[in-house]
């Protein structure tokens, strides 16, 4: 396994992977009821193929198998950044599914690396992939000389919040995304 950039030609195989992390109940509360999970995935796959896009590939690193085949994925951006890059999220929603974004709560802010989405494809978890994307996202934080790498966890996921507390991620406060209640993880990156 190895961990790189994103492609935009694996738009679709790191859409896939963003919606696992996001959960289809949260995929289904940003387009409503009336529209599907594959809708949701066609307009991940454009955001993902764009360049400024919180979902972007360019701020996506993938970890490969041996064959090249995605296997996990680790979005993650400059908080900063949060409003420019949500941007392509909230026309998108408007445009295809007549949902209203604009004003969602912000999930991050400036002094923070933010990894929006970390999933592991099924057949690979309990390997160590989801460890190494966030070691790899502390290091690109460190390069980009942003002091903290932070992230948000559903409160009911006791599983990937010991995984992340275990590389180093702590308790900073409570938070709420997609209708679900969460907690705000940080890791400081001098630690």
């Amino acid at each position: 396994m190895k961990i790189r950039q994103g492609h935009k030609s694996e738009a679709r195989d790191i859409a896939r992977l963003i919606m696992k992390a996001m959960s289809y109940e949260c995929c289904q509360y940003y387009i409503g009821e009336e529209h599907t999970l594959e809708e949701f995935e066609d307009m991940m796959t454009e955001l993902v193929g764009l360049e400024l896009s919180q979902y972007s590939y360019k701020n996506t690193s993938v970890a490969v198998s041996d064959n090249d085949e995605v296997i996990g994925i680790c979005v993650s951006y400059d908080g900063a950044m949060l409003h420019t890059l949500r941007q392509s999220f909230v026309e998108a929603t408007m445009r295809l599914f007549r949902q209203d974004h604009s004003g969602i709560q912000d999930e991050t802010q400036p002094g923070e690396l933010y990894i929006d989405s970390l999933a592991v494809d099924e057949r690979y978890r309990g390997q160590g992939v989801a460890t190494d994307l966030l070691r790899h996202a502390t290091s690109k934080a460190l390069q980009m000389n942003i002091p903290a790498v932070g992230l948000l966890v559903d409160k009911a996921n006791s599983r990937a919040e010991r995984l992340y507390t275990r590389v180093g991620f702590c308790y900073v406060n409570d938070s709420k995304w997609g209708g679900h209640a969460m907690k705000h993880l940080q890791k400081r990156t001098n630690e």
